[in-house]
């Protein structure tokens, strides 16, 4: 009894190890059309959950699709069958004869199938309910050259879902364009949903190469039934041609390339101080935004220049791709004179006519006038006259505000001179002449002109709002110079402080420059307050030498 037991226990713990006796491969068709999908199915009969037969193999010669696994058992008169089977999507691009390798599973393996693929016919797809159509922007490009693929897709069923391919090609990179986009079309009296996709292409290396098209499989909808559906796309010839050795530079192959500029304000004259804006705009059709060169502004000394960040875009019109570039400089004049900035000048090689060609903007002579009030003296120059002044330069504007009588007439002098009596009478003369003179000083002092408010300048420095400081101080500058161009530039002469002009000239660099830089808004208002509190003091002294 023990040894029947036994016996029994041995045999149930060696039913696992010899349940699988066998692995077979088939496909559901034989022959099939090229660009028409099958089934492949792998089945062993156990069940097998850690193991799955290696398919890798199969992308040599075919488009492989996703892998289905399904497991199965069966009691029949007491008999217990298993089954596990794999099921993989095919298709073959090409007529011929074709094998399919055999594939190993739980230690056992299956036979190889001899399949063979038919030509699909040219016109097969024409009265199909689904089929795609490929077509390229030009059939040669240059290395690094842009192309576009275009790629539709015909429905004329309700399609339920479905994959879509993308074509491929050796030594090239391939990517799709934005969205895909969905139209109609009539196609021999049929209606058919469109689904467009575009590719840019950029090939790597010269010589001739097939751009495989891609394939497609999904479900439709007939009637009450659902239909598998695939279609596959038409190869594409294209020629890459090599760079042409006699080329140096940034390589940039194009059919157009364009250079354009515009400036605000237009006029070749300005005033020194006025802000010149010019944006360069460069074109180029048939490459990409990464290709297109750096353009850079050459230094001018006695102009100040703030390039701006550039913008690069990229967009296909036609059935090409178009590529745009544009940047923007801000010119600050410093001081007066003629300058002529020179030609831009951009090689690139013209793919229309197989040569180099020059995209280029003219040079330009631009001529900086001083500011048009620098004559005309303002309030800021009273510190300055002062200390001409003490230096010994006595000489006064004629179009200073405040103007002064001679303090003692010369009869007086004479009559002091006659005699002791006379002197007295003189004397008190004297006394109530220059009591006259201080009325009129009062007065004229009370008529001075109170230099402008700091408190916007203050409110903006607060916030660390630039814009509005830089707005502020403009029109604290022309209340003072009574200029209306270059007006912080004439302000900033005018004090000649050495802090004010840098700390200005890091404002400027912050708004029109793309460095990220700051400035110290506050110690411009703490400078501005020194200098109103210098001239104050300058007047005050000035009308106290005059009457005294």
């Amino acid at each position: 009894m023990v040894m029947r037991l036994f016996c029994c226990l041995l045999l149930l713990s060696a039913m696992p190890l010899m349940a699988a006796t066998k692995l077979e491969a088939s496909v559901n068709k034989n022959p099939v059309l090229a660009g028409e999908f099958f089934i492949l199915n792998i089945t062993v009969d156990d069940t097998i959950k850690d193991e799955q037969p290696d398919t890798s193999m199969l992308l040599k010669s075919f488009v492989v699709g996703p892998t289905s696994l399904s497991t199965r058992t069966n009691i029949i008169n007491g008999s217990m069958n298993k089954q596990t089977t794999w099921s993989v999507k095919l298709m073959t691009r090409r007529e011929g004869e074709y094998t399919i390798p055999s594939f190993t599973v739980a230690g056992l393996s299956s036979q190889p199938i001899t399949l063979k693929v038919a030509k699909r016919a040219a016109d097969a797809d024409k009265n199909n309910d689904i089929f795609l159509k490929t077509s390229l922007s030009s059939k040669s490009l240059f290395v690094q050259e842009a192309g576009v693929y275009t790629l539709k897709l015909y429905l004329a069923k309700e399609l339920l879902d479905g994959s879509l391919g993308t074509p491929s090609m050796e030594n090239a990179q391939l990517s799709q364009l934005g969205k895909q986009t969905e139209d109609y079309e009539l196609v021999d009296g049929k209606r058919y949903l469109v689904i467009t996709r575009e590719y840019l292409i950029q090939p790597q290396k010269s010589g001739d190469y097939t751009i495989a098209g891609p394939a497609f499989q999904g479900r439709v909808q007939q009637n009450y039934r659902q239909l598998e559906v695939s279609a596959l796309g038409n190869d594409q010839q294209i020629e890459i041609k090599p760079i042409p050795s006699n080329y140096n530079g940034a390589w940039l192959p194009s059919e157009l390339v364009s250079l354009d500029e515009q400036w605000q304000p237009e006029d070749n004259t300005v005033e020194v101080g006025t802000p010149i804006t010019r944006t360069i705009t460069l074109t180029a059709l048939g490459v990409t935004k990464e290709q297109l060169p750096e353009i850079s502004m050459p230094d001018i000394t006695g102009i100040r220049s703030y390039p701006d960040q550039k913008e690069n875009n990229n967009a296909v019109r036609n059935g090409r791709v178009v590529s745009q570039q544009i940047a923007s400089y801000a010119l600050l004049p410093q001081t007066p004179g003629t300058y002529t900035l020179p030609e831009i000048k951009l090689p690139w090689y013209n793919t229309k006519i197989n040569r180099i060609s020059f995209a280029t903007l003219p040079e330009r002579t631009i001529t900086v006038i001083p500011s048009s009030n620098a004559a005309n003296p303002v309030v800021i120059n009273d510190s300055q006259n002062t200390n001409n002044q003490a230096a010994g330069q006595n000489s006064i504007d004629a179009t200073n505000p405040l103007q002064v009588q001679s303090s003692t007439p010369l009869w007086l002098i004479i009559v002091a001179v006659l005699g002791y009596l006379l002197w007295i009478v003189t004397a008190i003369f004297y006394w109530l002449s220059r009591s006259t003179h201080n009325v009129h000083v009062v007065a004229t002092t009370d008529k001075t002109p109170a230099l402008p408010s700091l408190k916007n300048l203050l409110h903006a420095a607060n916030k660390n709002d630039a814009k509005m400081f830089y707005s502020a101080l403009n029109i604290y500058a022309k209340t003072v110079t009574k200029q209306n161009m270059g007006a912080i530039d004439t302000l900033c002469r005018a004090i000649n402080d050495a802090e004010l002009t840098n700390n200005v000239m890091q404002l400027q660099t912050q708004l029109y420059s793309n460095k990220k830089t700051t400035s110290d808004l506050t110690a411009i208002v703490k400078l501005l307050k020194k200098y109103q509190a210098q001239t104050l003091k300058s007047q005050q002294a000035v009308l106290k030498d005059l009457y005294h």
